[in-house]
C-alpha cells in the first residue's frame, strides 16, 4: 500500500518535471535548505535561552513571541520544498533510514514542544532572568536543540546514502 503511494506521487507530473528537469531540483532544494536553517536557528534561539547560554537578560516570553512567526513561516516553507523534493523520487527517500529517521525525530522535536508549551511553558511570563528558568524548561529547551542538530544530521546523510541500500 505505502509502495503504491510512493510509486504514485513519484509519478505525478509536478515530480517527474523536478526530477527530470536541470534548475527545479537545486533551486528547491536550497529553498528546503534555507528554510531548514532559519527554522533550527530560531528554534536554537529559543533553546539557547531556556538553556540559559544567550539573551540572559530577556525574558524567555519575549524572546518567543519574537521568533516563533519567523520560525513558523520557515516551517512551512522546509514542509512544502521537502515534500517537492521528496515527491521527486518518492520510492527511494521513502525507503531510506536517514530519511525515516529524520521524519521522526521531527515528531519528537513536535512533541517535546507540545509538552513544553502544554506543561511548563505556562509560566514563562515570569522567567525574566536565566536564574528564574526552571529545570523542566532547561531540559526541554536542551532536548530539543539536540532533536534538531540530529535532523540537520540525518537530512545530510540522506544525501550521502540516496543511492546506496541502507
Amino acid at each position: 500500500m505505502l509502495d503504491t503511494f510512493l510509486q504514485a506521487l513519484q509519478g505525478s507530473s509536478i515530480a517527474t518535471a523536478i526530477r527530470e528537469g536541470e534548475r527545479l531540483f537545486p533551486w528547491i532544494e536550497c529553498l528546503h535548505v534555507l528554510a531548514l536553517a532559519i527554522v533550527v536557528g530560531s528554534i536554537a534561539t529559543v533553546d539557547l535561552r531556556l538553556i540559559g547560554l544567550a539573551s540572559r537578560d530577556r525574558g524567555v516570553a519575549q524572546v518567543t513571541a519574537a521568533v516563533l512567526p519567523v520560525t513558523w513561516s520557515a516551517f512551512a516553507c522546509a514542509v512544502i520544498s521537502g515534500g517537492l523534493l521528496f515527491s521527486s523520487n518518492a520510492t527511494t527517500y521513502g525507503h531510506n533510514v536517514y530519511f525515516q529517521v529524520k521524519m521522526a525525530l521531527i515528531l519528537l522535536a513536535g512533541i517535546n514542544m507540545g509538552i513544553f508549551h502544554l506543561f511548563v511553558g505556562r509560566e514563562m511570563e515570569s522567567w525574566r532572568t536565566a536564574a528564574l528558568t526552571p529545570r523542566r524548561a532547561k531540559v526541554a529547551g536542551a532536548v530539543s536543540l539536540c532533536l534538531w542538530i540530529a535532523v540537520v544530521a540525518c537530512g545530510r546523510w540522506i544525501g550521502f546514502t540516496i543511492n546506496t541500500p541502507t
